[in-house]
């Protein structure tokens, strides 16, 4: 089994984080001071929109930082799950803090009388914002294009299949962040051209019911990882196929994986060694192979057990998958 490096070096995400973390904070202090001089309902609501982001690429720092430590005597399968866990945080204040104020900031200011608000600074910020979020998002799209196009496959079910859960989140929030932005464009928009002030409240409703639905995938997507979810297919015959690789594997009779954080994997699997030795010279070939295995940057941890003569023989399910399909 060679040695395969993850698909998503952590100083890539790490870096990726950090320009969002960047990014989100110069446009949330700019968002910040044109809703105070505007008023503007949808302004206020990409405020808390980008205040949200700020924090939780402050979470996803975390995650990458704690999820990467080795394992130890008090972790024997590592930290990576803490990942998950922290991005899990990350997902929460997307929701509770972007969502919920801005439905509630849109919904109060349904039968607002303001006066028009200066649609100068408005578009300014927006413009802005757009150039910022967009340098953001597109230091997630080329991390997540360079995986995909490696792996074969879309960069959106790239992003949704992948174990690293900050590319996932980074890729999501700097999208809906930039859909908000246009529906916030469109609700200042309506409202100056209308005079009506509903306009720009729905747009504030608009963008939390946006942020809420991001919230709920990305929420939904670390719980799979965290209840020990099945790797794909792609990822299960890219294992199989590379523990049959092994020069001491004739054939694999069972084998389970689940991933213990991004790009690594436990996996438990029935093995058959080449040739008939003796139970002494078997057990000693079974840890060879472990610490084999073990030797994939993708494993954090394996464990064997001996086939039984009527088991049948898996087979890999799908064609021969690159080492990135481990991502």
């Amino acid at each position: 089994m060679t040695s395969d490096a993850p698909s998503a070096p952590p100083a890539e995400s790490t870096l990726t984080v950090l320009i969002a973390l960047g990014a989100n904070l110069l446009v949330a202090i700019a968002k910040t001071i044109a809703s105070l001089l505007t008023g503007s309902a949808s302004m206020i609501a990409e405020s808390a929109h980008s205040w949200a982001d700020t924090g939780n690429e402050i979470f996803l720092w975390i995650a990458e930082r704690r999820g990467s430590r080795t394992r130890d005597d008090a972790h024997p399968l590592g930290y990576g799950k803490e990942t998950y866990v922290w991005s899990m945080f990350a997902a929460f204040g997307l929701f509770t803090v972007g969502a919920v104020v801005s439905i509630f900031n849109g919904v109060s200011e349904l039968t607002s009388t303001k006066p028009d608000t200066d649609y100068v600074v408005n578009y300014v910020v927006l413009g802005v914002s757009a150039i910022l979020e967009g340098t953001s998002f597109l230091q997630a799209l080329r991390q997540a294009r360079g995986a995909a196009t490696k792996r074969r496959i879309p960069v959106l079910r790239h992003v949704l299949d992948s174990s690293n859960p900050t590319l996932r989140a980074v890729f999501f929030e700097d999208s809906g962040a930039l859909i908000g932005l246009l529906l916030a464009f469109l609700g200042i928009l309506l409202h100056q051209l209308t005079g009506s002030a509903i306009f720009d409240a729905l747009g504030s409703i608009a963008v939390g019911v946006l942020l809420g639905c991001v919230a709920v995938v990305l929420i939904d997507r670390n719980r799979r990882f965290l209840v020990g979810e099945s790797p794909t297919p792609e990822v299960e015959s890219a294992v199989l196929r590379r523990i049959l690789e092994h020069p001491k594997v004739s054939r694999v009779t069972y084998l389970h994986t689940e991933f213990l954080g991004p790009g690594r994997l436990y996996l438990v699997a029935a093995i058959d060694l080449v040739g008939n030795e003796d139970e002494e010279h078997v057990a000693v070939a079974l840890r060879r192979v472990e610490a084999d295995i073990e030797l994939n940057a993708n494993v954090e941890e394996a464990v064997l057990t001996l086939a039984t003569p009527d088991e049948a023989s898996l087979q890999p399910t799908t064609p021969d998958a690159p080492r990135e399909a481990l991502g």
